[in-house]
């Protein structure tokens, strides 16, 4: 008993801070590249039972997905969850567009930001919370130009040159 007591501090709350794992499904790396992400958010996803389970098996690309805002909701078109073999015919379409769930006053936000000159959400992460929960972070992004993506993969590489040198010293 002594050891819980010890563990906990005075004012701290230990649920926030214990409860922060998650799994990773799938990321799209290539939106880090095509895009600069000015703010991103996380929101829930509407899914059938065989699209979670395949999900669990990690067979989802995001590679050519985006998010579009549609009759008042924001949809994920575009992403591939591949079929799940013990489904039968029960199974899904693996390119149907996903109702992503979000509060009113995020879905004004963003919806109002995605609406401007050169901006668009994109899916960057989709992962499982620590209650098992389908969760997608999605983007706010603005294209970048072709000398932009020259020049941050020039920073990489120096970046990565400069921890070289630091890990030999």
């Amino acid at each position: 008993m002594s050891k819980k007591k010890s563990n906990k501090k005075a004012g701290s709350n230990s649920k926030k801070t214990a409860g922060k794992q998650f799994t990773s499904v799938s990321e799209n790396r290539k939106a880090r590249h095509r895009y600069e992400i000015i703010e991103s958010m996380e929101c829930g996803m509407m899914l059938m039972g065989s699209e979670v389970k395949s999900m669990r098996e990690g067979k989802l690309s995001l590679d050519e997905a985006y998010i579009r805002v549609k009759d008042g909701a924001l949809w994920l078109i575009g992403s591939d969850i591949s079929h799940y073999k013990n489904a039968g015919m029960w199974n899904h379409d693996p390119r149907r567009p996903r109702k992503l769930l979000v509060h009113r006053r995020e879905f004004d936000k963003f919806a109002g930001k995605a609406h401007e000159r050169g901006l668009t959400l994109v899916p960057l992460h989709i992962y499982f919370n620590d209650r098992g929960i389908a969760k997608c972070v999605m983007g706010l992004a603005k294209g970048k130009k072709l000398h932009d993506k020259r020049e941050s993969l020039k920073k990489r590489d120096s970046d990565r040159g400069l921890q070289r040198a630091m890990r030999r010293r």
